[in-house]
C-alpha cells in the first residue's frame, strides 16, 4: 500500500435531480492511501470503489452506472443500500403475532429487497459524520408504516465509514414503532479485475460456511438448511467461481449459477464480526475480505446481466460482470420459524457492520 499521503477525507458534489426535481449529492470518501469511495444519498448507493493493486494501479472494483437517471430507471439494486426486507418473502405473506401481513411483490409473485419502491430508490438524508481517524458519512431515511405494506414506522440509519487501511465499513442501525420484520443488506457487484473488465468467473472464492439454504425454482428457501460439502457450493477452500458454475446441480441450473444464501459459523460472541468470504483476482492480485456479524450472506453471481447495461466508460456489463456479497439474515425467514428470527420490536434497536477489508494493500495480508 502507498505512504500515507492524507487525512481520511470528505468532499461533496452534485450528482443530478430526480424526476420530481430532489437533488442528489454525490459524496466521496478518501482514506488519504489510495482507496475511495462514491457514495449516492439516492438510494445510498456505492456508485465507485476504487482499490489500488500490489503495485498501486488503481481500478473501480464495483458496477456502477453513468448517470443518476440509469439508477433511477430499471436495474439490478447496483450498489444500493437494500430494504425493508432484503432478499425474498414468499409471495409478500407472513403472519405477524397471528395476524396476517401482505406486502408488495415485485418478482415472480414474491416480495424481493423491499419492493418496487424499496430503499434502493429513496433519497436518504445524508450528513458528514466527522472523526480523526476515518472519512464518514451517515445516512437517514424514515420509512412510513405501511410503507410496501410494512407494519410499523422504521428510521434507518446507515453510515458509510472508510478508514486508513482502506477498509470500507458499514454500520446499519434501526428502531421501529410496531414489529416488523427487517432485513438490511448492501447490493454492490464486486469485481476486483475493474468494473466492465470482464466476468469474474477466474475470482477464487472462500467462503466460512459449512451449510447453504436450497431454494426452488423461484429462489424461495425449501426450509432446511443443507452441507456444502461434496456439492458445487463448497466453498470452504479457495475455487475459481467459474469452475462449477455450469454445474448440472438443479440449483445451479435453476438459478443460472449461484443466487444462494451460505448459512456462515457462528461467530465467537454475539455480535462479533468475523469473516464470511475472501474473494481474490489473480489477475491484478487485488484481494477483499468481508468481515459480518450476520448469520448468513447471499452470493449472486450476476447471472441476470446482459450487457443491456453499461458503466461510465461504455463498457457493458455482461453475465457474470460482478458478483454480490450480501451480509444479511436468511430469506424468507417471516415463514420460516427454525431461521434466526428478524421481527424488530418497539424498544429494540437493529444493528449490523459489514466490513470490506483490502488485506493486499498490506504487506504479509
Amino acid at each position: 500500500m502507498p505512504p500515507p499521503s492524507a487525512s481520511p477525507s470528505l468532499a461533496h458534489s452534485a450528482f443530478g435531480a430526480t424526476p420530481d426535481g430532489t437533488l442528489v449529492t454525490r459524496w466521496t470518501l478518501d482514506s488519504g492511501t489510495g482507496v475511495r469511495a462514491q457514495i449516492l444519498d439516492f438510494g445510498g448507493i456505492l456508485h465507485r470503489l476504487e482499490v489500488p493493486d500490489t503495485i498501486g494501479r488503481t481500478e473501480c472494483v464495483v458496477l456502477g452506472l453513468p448517470e443518476l437517471t440509469d439508477y433511477t430507471g430499471e436495474n439490478p439494486f447496483l450498489g444500493a443500500l437494500v430494504g425493508r426486507y432484503a432478499n425474498r418473502i414468499a409471495h409478500g405473506r407472513f403472519l405477524l403475532d397471528g395476524a396476517p401481513q401482505q406486502v408488495a411483490v415485485n418478482d415472480r409473485g414474491h416480495a424481493l429487497h423491499g419492493g418496487p419502491d424499496g430503499f434502493h430508490r429513496r433519497v436518504w438524508h445524508a450528513e458528514p459524520h466527522p472523526r480523526d481517524d476515518a472519512a464518514a458519512l451517515r445516512l437517514h431515511l424514515h420509512s412510513p408504516d405501511g410503507d410496501m405494506g410494512f407494519p410499523g414506522a422504521l428510521d434507518v440509519t446507515a453510515e458509510y465509514t472508510l478508514d486508513q487501511a482502506g477498509t470500507l465499513r458499514l454500520d446499519f442501525t434501526a428502531r421501529t414503532s410496531r414489529a416488523t420484520p427487517v432485513n438490511l443488506t448492501h447490493h454492490a457487484y464486486f469485481n476486483l479485475a475493474g468494473a466492465g473488465s470482464g466476468d469474474v468467473l477466474a475470482h477464487l472464492l472462500t467462503v466460512d460456511a459449512d451449510r447453504y439454504l436450497p431454494v426452488t425454482a423461484q429462489a424461495i428457501p425449501l426450509g432446511p438448511t443443507s452441507p456444502t460439502a461434496g456439492t458445487p457450493f463448497d466453498f470452504t477452500t479457495p475455487h475459481p467461481i467459474g469452475a462449477r458454475i455450469g454445474d448440472t446441480h438443479r440449483q445451479l441450473r435453476d438459478a443460472g449459477g449461484y443466487d444462494h444464501c451460505w448459512v456462515l459459523r457462528e461467530p465467537p460472541s454475539p455480535g462479533a464480526l468475523r469473516r464470511a468470504a475472501h474473494l481474490a483476482d489473480p489477475d491484478s492480485g487485488r484481494r477483499m475480505e468481508v468481515w459480518t456479524a450476520e448469520p448468513g450472506v447471499q452470493i449472486y453471481t450476476g447471472n441476470q446481466l446482459d450487457g443491456s447495461l453499461s458503466g461510465p466508460s461504455g463498457k457493458p456489463y455482461e453475465q457474470h460482470a460482478g458478483v454480490c456479497l450480501e451480509t444479511q439474515h436468511f430469506p424468507d425467514s417471516p415463514n420460516q420459524p427454525s431461521y434466526p428470527d428478524t421481527v424488530l420490536r418497539p424498544g429494540e434497536e437493529l444493528r449490523s457492520t459489514t466490513e470490506f477489508r483490502f488485506p493486499h494493500l498490506h504487506s504479509g495480508g
